[in-house]
């Protein structure tokens, strides 16, 4: 220290030399310690990510590693960034007096009349909204030359709204929009529905029902036809009733799905067994009412074709492949057209789901 004397400490050249000393044993165990650290890392990296190994040659470099973390961040990079969804031509139409009565409308250029797809969106009739769509979605149909429709309908709302409002608010959205047809440039006889889950029970609700046009009527809406020409679904229902259900799973006491209660405005389980819950369980059921005149269907399913038991939840067995297979059972015997795909079985005849619907607004 500035001030002091060197001979009144005669240990300190010692001690400077302890240090220096110290320094040089850590420093060489870390250099040596280093090479291994990063020998590790690169091994566990490469059993997590075998791809990693770019020259193929069974060892990690340090470049290698890099060379493919950049590769993979940008990968996810460009999943993240997603086609931002185009505003609608029209937005918020109102087909009703309540604000759920409403649709958004992207319209195709086209110098004719155009085919018109219409998404019903899912959530179990409680919830959900017509923004809930991918922007790619959208502008797949545009670049077809199919205009695109987004329709929302009233919720049951603890049952303030149940069935048959949801089907019929669609329908009746499904007539406005047809009403439209010289004003945006479409084709009244070229329309096909789709959604998910409830969305998808709607769907095919209009599909297998009798016209509810009223040709007499004085309301130009209600003179419009709810018949289409195919529908599609996604984790979809062909039956909301549950002695279905339970005959179907080979489980006489499957609890009903929570979402049913106020579908059917009904308190307790034993309800379902009333006959108003029996008469509306059955009419809400699109399977009950397959004619031969009626459109082909493609379902998807994200799920397994498993069993169902007892202790199997709700929300896995309403969005069940086998309510599907059960429809395409009933449409084959029609010699209907009907298309079911689930985890582990594929269909060769359509890419997916709006491969379909497009074939079918094209034929």
């Amino acid at each position: 220290l500035p001030g002091s004397d060197p001979n009144k400490n005669p240990n300190k050249p010692m001690q400077k030399h302890r240090i220096l000393c110290a320094l040089i044993f850590v420093s060489a165990i870390l250099a040596t310690a280093q090479p291994v650290n990063q020998e590790a890392r690169n091994k566990e990296y490469l059993r997590r990510f075998p791809e990693a190994d770019l020259n193929k040659d069974g060892t990690l470099t340090i470049e290698e590693v890099r060379a493919f973390r950049a590769k993979r961040q940008g990968n996810q990079q460009q999943t993240r960034q997603r086609p931002q969804r185009s505003e609608p031509t029209h937005a918020d139409i109102a087909y009703g007096s309540h604000p759920q009565q409403a649709f958004d409308i992207w319209l195709a250029k086209s110098e004719t009349p155009t085919p018109v797809c219409v998404f019903i969106h899912g959530g179990g009739f409680r919830g959900g909204d017509k923004k809930n769509i991918s922007g790619a979605v959208i502008r797949r149909f545009l670049d077809k030359g199919i205009t695109f429709v987004s329709m929302n309908y009233r919720l049951t709302n603890e049952g303030e709204f149940p069935y048959p409002v949801p089907m019929e608010d669609s329908a009746m959205g499904l007539q406005f929009v047809r009403s439209k047809a010289s004003e945006w440039n479409l084709d009244p006889e070229r329309f096909v529905c789709y959604g998910g889950s409830a969305g998808a029970g709607i769907s095919l609700w209009l599909a297998f029902r009798d016209d509810m046009a009223d040709p007499k009527s004085k309301d130009p809406v209600a003179r419009q036809s709810t018949r289409i020409l195919a529908a599609g679904t996604t984790n979809g229902q062909s039956t909301y009733d549950m002695r279905d259900f339970r005959e179907w799973f080979g489980v006489p006491d499957l609890y009903p799905e929570s979402a049913l209660f106020a579908f059917y405005n009904v308190k307790d389980a034993a309800d379902f067994d009333s006959p108003r819950a029996r008469k509306l369980a059955w009419e809400a059921s699109s399977i009950h009412f397959l004619t031969k005149d009626d459109p082909p269907v493609y379902m998807m399913y994200s799920r397994e074709n498993t069993p169902v038991t007892k202790e199997t939840s709700g929300s896995t067995w309403v969005h069940h492949p086998l309510l599907g297979l059960k429809l395409q059972e009933a449409m084959h015997k029609l010699g209907l057209e009907c298309t079911v795909v689930h985890k582990g079985l594929e269909d060769d005849k359509y890419k997916d789901l709006y491969d379909f619907l497009i074939q079918k607004l094209k034929e």
